[in-house]
């Protein structure tokens, strides 16, 4: 995108919202990078120059506008559109695998040397893993910074900084504005937050953002314990590297309230980046929805409705975990499966509001249960030892960095794992933007009612043409049947 001057300097002064994130704007005059977005009057064409991200533009001397804050724009879609090693670099770096790893790690993760991930990288962003993660560790110490009670100490190596003088210089370089500058700056406008210790931030989308079936999913399958909806937010638990978390994320008309109550602060990159996993925020739906509305069959559905994202998880294997207790049951029974498990492996945790009890079970701590005690008929039973076993391990990883069709053999290799079961967890946990589910039964009552083809071999080759968004396809069809899944709670 970026090296398309012509569509760029288009986006720019057209001030288009759907291309924030997709590139930036340096400006050569005042050496300050903006999103395309930016509400100052667009500069001359000659003294614009476009970058493919943040870091890119902070190695080349530029610093983020005080106005459109460009380091706060929507991530690329590209990256959750793919599964190659950068796209996985990209998602590793935004889970903050750098800070916690350095770049051997990310190589490690990636099966590559770190060498050639530093060219791919450049090749592609105009950033090594440094740089990008560097420009991330600015972006959360504004955050942190913005949170009055925090001390500035606290705020550097939270942000994942190893020394105080280069979160000074980093925030200096970056943002033109010494952290107690910024702090000033953000006390000015800002509210203090209704509990102490509660970090609050917008999370920002490409609209269209249709919420319901994305909150109305998350609320209807929620587990008890674990998941909760309450005042208009969804709300849950987190496993953290550090510590665990609170979080409660709420649908606003351009962005989506998040409060962070964490026991680390240090967790802050890694838990922003699993909320927008878990709500698919990355998106570009009018990307998505333009294909799929060349379909007659879909178009009415995408018409009344648009912008529907893919509701995803905090976690890959806790996912795949309560995919195989939803196995051939309804979402009631699922929920019950569940809630059973966290009461008797969960980590108790305080929630100041009374709702939430437990922290999901980790593999490591399902891996010692015993079978007898399951409620579920025994071949069951010897699908979910054995999926806990292999997580446990580490024979099978479920992260944001693993490549789609290698971890779908692995899962077919499973026993008890069928079609349906691999595909919901490469839509929801691994993030395959064309995960695709024909023998689901709510798609195959839509496809009926729609007049698709209602066997599995016949829709798979009717959605050919819906790729590479078929998992976007599945959120539109189940919207024929009249499910919780689909209506925001009341």
């Amino acid at each position: 995108m970026y090296t398309d001057t012509e569509r760029c300097v288009r986006a720019v002064q057209s001030k288009d919202a759907r291309f924030d994130g997709w590139f930036f704007t340096a400006v050569l005059t005042t050496r300050i990078y903006c999103r395309p977005s930016c509400p100052v009057v667009p500069p001359k064409v000659e003294n614009m120059t476009f970058y493919p991200s943040a870091a890119a533009c902070q190695q080349a001397g530029f610093r983020a506008c005080k106005r459109c804050r460009p380091d706060t724009s929507p991530g690329s879609p590209e990256w959750n559109a793919r599964a190659d090693s950068v796209a996985r670099a990209m998602r590793l770096i935004g889970d903050g695998v750098v800070d916690r790893e350095g770049v051997p790690g990310l190589a490690a993760r990636l099966g590559y040397s770190a060498r050639q991930i530093e060219r791919q990288l450049l090749a592609e962003l105009g950033a090594g893993p440094l740089a990008l993660a560097r420009a991330q560790r600015a972006q959360t110490a504004r955050l942190l910074i913005e949170t009055p009670e925090l001390p500035m100490a606290d705020v550097a190596f939270a942000a994942g900084f190893s020394s105080i003088r280069a979160f000074n210089d980093t925030v200096r370089e970056v943002f033109a504005l010494a952290p107690s500058e910024l702090r000033t700056r953000a006390a000015r406008s800002a509210k203090p937050p209704a509990t102490p210790g509660v970090i609050t931030l917008r999370l920002p989308y490409r609209a269209p953002l249709n919420p319901s079936n994305l909150f109305g999913h998350l609320a209807a399958t929620a587990v008890p314990g674990v998941e909760e909806w309450r005042d208009g937010a969804y709300r849950r638990t987190l496993t953290l590297p550090y510590g665990h978390g609170i979080v409660a994320l709420t649908p606003r008309p351009d962005h989506i309230a998040c409060r962070l109550s964490l026991t680390d602060p240090r967790d802050l990159t890694l838990a922003i980046s699993r909320c927008r996993w878990l709500l698919d925020l990355d998106a570009d739906p009018v990307a998505v929805d333009d294909q799929l509305r060349a379909d007659p069959l879909l178009a009415p559905l995408v018409d009344k409705a648009p912008g529907r994202r893919v509701p995803r998880t905090v976690d890959g294997a806790e996912f795949a975990v309560r995919a195989v207790l939803g196995q051939q049951v309804s979402t009631a029974a699922a929920r019950t499966h569940a809630a059973r498990l966290v009461t008797a492996h969960g980590v108790p945790v305080d929630d100041p509001e009374g709702g939430l009890t437990h922290l999901f079970p980790t593999p490591e701590a399902l891996a010692g249960l015993d079978p007898e005690q399951l409620a579920l008929p025994r071949s069951r039973r010897t699908t979910l030892t054995t999926l806990v076993g292999a997580l446990a391990e580490g024979s099978l990883q479920l992260g944001t960095d693993t490549e789609w069709e290698r971890t779908r053999a692995a899962l077919i290799s499973l026993p008890g794992f069928g079609p349906w079961t691999v595909e919901v967890i490469a839509m929801r946990a691994l993030g395959d933007p064309d995960a695709f589910l024909p023998t689901d039964l709510g798609i195959r009552r839509a496809a009926e009612e729609l007049g698709l083809p209602s066997t599995p071999a016949a829709l798979t080759a009717r959605a050919a043409a819906w790729r590479p968004w078929r998992a976007y396809a599945v959120q539109y069809l189940w919207t024929v049947d009249d499910h919780p899944i689909n209506h925001l709670p009341l």
